[in-house]
């Protein structure tokens, strides 16, 4: 199994750049909860190993890892909710995250790696897209960590404001739990109207109770 390494951040610091971010953001799928995205600087004489994909790991070991990157590691997590999501669409939504989570670093970054394929506008240092970043370089894969542990305990905490759509398992995604829920208990707060399963769920409330 091919392991993310540090060669494309060693790359940028022998170009010059004494600090490089790892991007990434989960959550873009969801029916309900917000979108999040995480930066974070690694020390490259202290990479904590294991580092991979979140969606790679066992909860567990995320979880481990996180509380590591938490205490050793310069970091933000920025959550952004359903009513930007519903206004900017999603991804500007999650590119508005980025931008938070990098300008939200205690030390700003000399240059940022962004997972994905596009770079968000109006980051505040020069950046680089690469696909499937979490899984090719370590400082994307600990955003990856942090991102995905910070969003899955927020839904928890919600799910037990909200029960019955099963947040707590299913993280927001539309599961056929949630989709029944939905249909049974009807749409929260922390619903993404624009997404078209919320949408038409609203929608035919609208039409049998005019």
């Amino acid at each position: 199994m091919i392991l993310p390494d540090f060669s494309v951040e060693r790359g940028a610091l022998a170009r010059g750049a004494r600090r490089v971010a790892g991007v990434d953001e989960v959550g873009r799928g969801p029916l309900a909860g917000p979108v999040t995205a995480a930066a974070v600087v690694l020390d490259p004489d202290a990479i904590p190993d294991g580092l991979n994909d979140s969606k790679k790991l066992t909860a567990k070991r995320r979880e481990a890892l996180a509380a590591w990157l938490a205490a050793h590691c310069d970091h933000c997590i920025v959550h952004v909710g359903v009513e930007e999501i519903d206004r900017l669409n999603i991804l500007q939504a999650s590119h508005l995250a980025m931008r938070l989570a990098v300008a939200g670093l205690r030390t700003p970054p000399c240059h940022a790696l962004i997972d994905g394929n596009r770079v968000p506008r109006g980051l505040p240092c020069p950046a680089e897209a690469i696909v499937s970043g979490d899984a090719r370089c370590v400082t994307i894969a600990a955003a990856s960590i942090l991102a995905k542990v910070a969003r899955d305990r927020l839904m928890v905490d919600l799910a037990q404001q909200h029960p019955g759509y099963g947040w707590e398992s299913n993280a927001g995604y539309g599961t056929l739990t949630h989709r029944n829920a939905m249909l049974d208990l009807g749409v929260t707060p922390y619903h993404r109207r624009s997404f078209a399963p919320v949408h038409n769920i609203l929608c035919k409330d609208v039409r049998t109770n005019p």
